[in-house]
């Protein structure tokens, strides 16, 4: 699969926001503003998985040219991956 500059963009940007956690911790910093980073991250990677599985489901489909059982397949894969990231 290739992956587009958008979805590598989100990475690099949690991974900022990783770093900036680390510093809250080193810092003291209230562990309310903590957790609220924390859930950032998580909401952006939720949303970063999100987009890979669908737009892998839609090539899929696409490459099932009509197949019923190749697309069944296909969104099968798709909800398990999204389960599993769960």
């Amino acid at each position: 699969m290739d992956y587009e500059t958008k979805m590598k963009s989100r990475i690099k940007r949690m991974e900022g926001q990783l770093r900036g956690i680390l510093r809250m911790m080193e810092e003291g910093q209230d562990c309310k503003d903590v957790i609220t980073q924390l859930s950032a991250v998580r909401s952006g990677v939720d949303r970063t998985i999100g987009v890979i599985v669908s737009e892998n489901l839609v090539r899929c489909v696409n490459e099932g040219n009509g197949d019923q059982s190749i697309m069944n397949q296909s969104i099968q894969e798709a909800v398990n991956l999204l389960v599993q990231s769960r």
